[in-house]
């Protein structure tokens, strides 16, 4: 578990090197297309020093490619899951409202990467065959996300955008109700995007966003001494509601 920590880590610090080697890639772009009017110059008038003046200010006023949103996350399973040998037995998990995190960096107007940021806690319940156990569990998770977005600029200050991209969800301090012992396993899996911002000026707005991710965990757990195993089909959606700022 201690090396799968390890490579998300380094998974997510490599997208954040890439997001700032983009931003000086970017820079290095503009501060050469700034430089290009230079080569008439010498054979200009006052009037065309005024228009490089004018260049001068755009680049200056040129939007960051950074952008951050904070906002309330709901977080709604799909409560399904199965124990292994053990005919209709059936898993179901409690959602959550909780506080999350966004970072975002445009390569361009249209295309960006999103990576998320937030933590939540859920309880496990035995269900169908298994329903006496009632409470098996509870575990917390960390599930950043990573996507890739296009987001649609014709609109004026409604910004429409869709994403699709890839989570690790890392599970930790795991308390057995219950039973004698749960454990859910890290896993990774796909995930889909779809929100908008309305932005009220230059830098803030207003941002909804709905995400599918789609994991299904093993997990080993421990009942009056017999250890088994299973699944867990949490296949979350997240909806979120807050607040967005363009530096």
């Amino acid at each position: 578990m201690a090396r799968t920590r390890v490579g998300v880590v380094q998974g997510i610090t490599a997208a954040v090197i890439l997001m700032v080697m983009g931003q000086q890639a970017a820079a290095a772009d503009l501060v050469q297309a700034a430089s290009i009017p230079e080569v008439g110059v010498l054979a200009s008038d006052e009037g065309d020093l005024g228009d490089l003046g004018d260049l001068g200010d755009l680049a200056s006023e040129w939007p960051s490619p950074w952008q951050i949103r904070l906002r309330g996350l709901g977080i709604i399973t799909q409560d399904s899951g199965y124990v292994n040998g053990v005919p209709g037995s059936d898993l179901s998990y409690s959602g959550s409202v909780v506080p999350e995190l966004d970072i975002t960096y445009f390569f361009t107007d249209n295309i960006a990467t999103e990576l998320v940021l937030a933590t939540t806690r859920a309880n496990v319940y035995g269900e169908g065959a298994v329903g006496g156990l009632g409470n098996i569990g509870t575990v917390w998770m960390l599930p950043p996300t990573l996507t890739l977005q296009y987001h649609f600029t014709d609109f004026g200050a409604f910004k429409p955008y869709v994403g699709a991209g890839v989570n690790y969800t890392m599970f930790f301090n795991q308390d057995a109700g219950s039973a004698d012992a749960l454990k859910l396993k890290n896993t990774s899996g796909a995930a889909l995007q779809v929100g908008f911002d309305y932005m009220v000026d230059e830098h803030w707005g207003i941002n909804f966003d709905v995400k599918k991710l789609f994991l299904k965990p093993d997990f080993d757990v421990t009942v009056k001494g017999a250890k088994q195993t299973g699944s867990a089909a949490l296949d979350p959606w997240l909806i979120g509601a807050g607040l967005t700022y363009r530096f």
